[in-house]
């Protein structure tokens, strides 16, 4: 039975399930798996603080090599509705685009793989298992999710051989590129502390904003470094200076800026962490003014090391598309992150153009071509698994 991608994409957008809401997007999988032969898990996580979320483990065979397709239905609020040409979640197509919120990031890939298991288990006979592990918590806390379904799967005493995230990932042409790794993320909280007190005495008190000023410009005027073997160069983002002071003569008592840290395999959490508090060190002492910094990592730098599975990938891939794609390691951080501690694991998807934009589209053709390069991965896969 096979499964129309485009079809079955329509219908996943039509289901709402912006985070950490369903809407009954893991039932739309669920019925399109079952009479494919796959047995469901309808998992549900919660842990105080945050909300329970819907994931759905679904399998068929039980030998190996077992080939794990990963990702997620949860999707990111469409924003200003009156921006968006059509509604976001009607799954219009128009001049064979398909137009909704997720179907790039990532319902198309999503619905993509499963039409390309459907092709290949009409084809021949499965030699090892394939699975679908699939969290609607990857757009936010990521708590009761993918990390959550890894521990089930590993108090099952179930083993991954290889997993593939449906994140997209083309960049100039369909399925030109794959994610093999991603940068680390930090954001950082900046608070600088000095005296209030009247603008036309400003030579007696200790401005937190020049401080904060100064600290900002020598953060952001850093090069971190040049980028390694298979990293680009790390970035350091400013995203918010915040004082909050409506009146024009007060000198306030506090200010605050943060930025995000995207960073490769030369540096840790800890040694940014470090240089960031050796830079607000330098600034304190110059301004006597205090200045705290608050840290939060989402990621660390991982790349999954070109060898007999990428090598695998590129081939498949170019049987459909013609070239074999590049391998990448960027774009921000991804629930691959948290598999790689499992198996090998590297992303292929849809462009990653309009993601979390107005009007999120993609074509139905790029859809298609996803899903053969999707049974050409199985094909190859099964026949020859890859030793690493």
């Amino acid at each position: 039975m096979a499964i129309d991608p485009v079809l079955l994409a329509q219908e996943l957008i039509r289901r709402p399930s912006i985070t950490p809401n369903d809407e009954g997007a893991i039932g739309v999988l669920e019925v399109a798996l079952k009479p494919l032969g796959f047995v469901c898990h309808r998992l549900r996580f919660e842990e105080p603080g945050y909300p329970a979320v819907e994931n759905l483990y679904a399998r068929i065979g039980d030998g190996f090599p077992h080939f794990c397709f990963a990702g997620h239905t949860d999707v990111v609020p469409p924003g200003d509705l009156s921006r968006w040409s059509v509604d976001p979640f009607a799954a219009e197509i128009k001049d064979d685009v398909l137009i909704g919120r997720g179907v790039a990031d990532m319902k198309g890939a999503v619905a993509a793989f499963v039409s390309a298991v459907s092709r290949y288990l009409a084809e021949k006979p499965l030699k090892g298992s394939i699975s679908f592990l699939i969290t609607g918590d990857e757009e936010g806390d990521a708590v009761n999710g993918t990390p959550k379904l890894l521990h089930w799967l590993k108090a099952r005493g179930e083993k991954v051989d290889h997993a593939l995230f449906g994140e997209p990932s083309s960049l100039n042409a369909i399925c030109d590129t794959i994610k093999i790794g991603r940068r680390g993320s930090m954001n950082v909280k900046l608070t600088a502390i000095g005296t209030q007190g009247h603008a036309a005495y400003a030579a007696t008190l200790k401005n937190p904003i020049h401080a904060l000023a100064k600290l900002v410009d020598e953060l952001a005027s850093h090069s971190l470094d040049d980028g390694s073997t298979l990293f680009e160069p790390s970035t350091l983002a400013f995203t918010t200076f915040d004082v909050g002071n409506p009146t024009v003569n007060i000198i306030p008592a506090k200010a605050s800026a943060g930025f995000n840290v995207r960073f490769n395999d030369l540096h840790t959490p800890e040694s940014l962490k470090s240089y960031v508090d050796m830079q607000a060190q330098h600034v304190a002492n110059r301004s006597g003014c205090e200045i705290a910094v608050e840290t939060n990592v989402s990621g660390l730098a991982s790349a999954e090391t070109p060898g007999a599975y990428t090598a695998l990938l590129q081939k498949a891939v170019a049987t459909v598309i013609g070239n074999p794609p590049a391998l990448s390691t960027g774009g921000g951080t991804s629930d691959a992150r948290f598999i790689v501690d499992y198996c090998p694991a590297v992303e292929l998807g849809l462009f990653t153009e309009t993601i979390h934009q107005i009007d999120e589209r993609a074509k139905t053709s790029d859809i298609e071509t996803l899903t053969e390069v999707y049974a050409a991965i199985l094909n190859a896969y099964f026949e020859t698994p890859p030793s690493s």
